[in-house]
């Protein structure tokens, strides 16, 4: 008698080609969006810090970066270990334009803490048009997310100036040129470039850099062109 022995034949399936599309899109994106976070901060430390940073800049302490998450719409939290001096002015706001990023009419208060609001001029020892140091903070984020009318964001391409590049400011009533003559990345704890020198009007631009982050702080020097 004989003996017979069924097998059962493997079914095959195969992804749909909806599937596949959906995973390979959902995958692009996810790299693309890497790329857009990562690629900025490496590119910003390979290509610029190098000429921008005459030696090794240290970051924030690890205290900041690994514990509570520092809150950088403050003015007060970019350079710790500073104290802002305000004198009285009658003055309390002017405005920048910056025709290379796009920045125009964008609204100054003098010693006010909150960068999400408008750009911050640290101190008011040097009012723009004086002999010193004119310090300005702005806040910044990834490039990618740029506009030049949101004040959360409109420092990021900071770093795309370059020497001779135009900065302008309207204060009380006068229209003041300055040109860009340095750049340069320091630590938060160089408290320096925040000081004013009376042998020149100057103003400086702040920002925190690598793009996204908060580690280090990009200063560009502009010097007063007419008055």
């Amino acid at each position: 008698m004989a003996t017979y022995v069924y097998l059962k034949k493997p079914v095959r399936t195969s992804l749909r080609p909806q599937s596949v599309f959906l995973s390979s899109l959902f995958f692009s994106g996810g790299a693309f969006f890497l790329f857009l976070v990562i690629w900025p901060i490496f590119s910003f430390e390979i290509l610029m810090t190098p000429k921008l940073s005459a030696k090794t800049v240290s970051p924030l302490p690890e205290k900041q970066i690994l514990g509570v998450q520092t809150d950088l719409t403050q003015a007060s939290n970019w350079f710790p270990q500073a104290l802002q001096r305000n004198s009285p002015s009658k003055i309390t706001s002017y405005t920048l334009s910056i025709p290379k990023l796009r920045v125009k009419d964008a609204t100054v208060v003098i010693g006010s803490n909150d960068l999400s609001k408008n750009l911050i001029q640290w101190g008011s020892d040097s009012l723009p048009g004086e002999l010193g140091n004119t310090v300005i903070f702005g806040h910044s984020v990834l490039p990618a997310f740029f506009d030049p009318k949101n004040y959360m964001t409109i420092f990021s391409t900071l770093p795309t100036l370059k020497e001779k590049d135009e900065i302008y400011v309207y204060f009380d009533g006068i229209t003041y040129l300055y040109r860009v003559t340095e750049m340069r990345v320091v630590a938060p704890e160089d408290l320096s470039v925040l000081e004013s020198k009376n042998d020149q009007s100057s103003l400086s631009l702040i920002t925190c850099v690598p793009p996204g982050t908060y580690w280090k702080r990009l200063i560009v020097k502009a010097k007063l062109i007419n008055i």
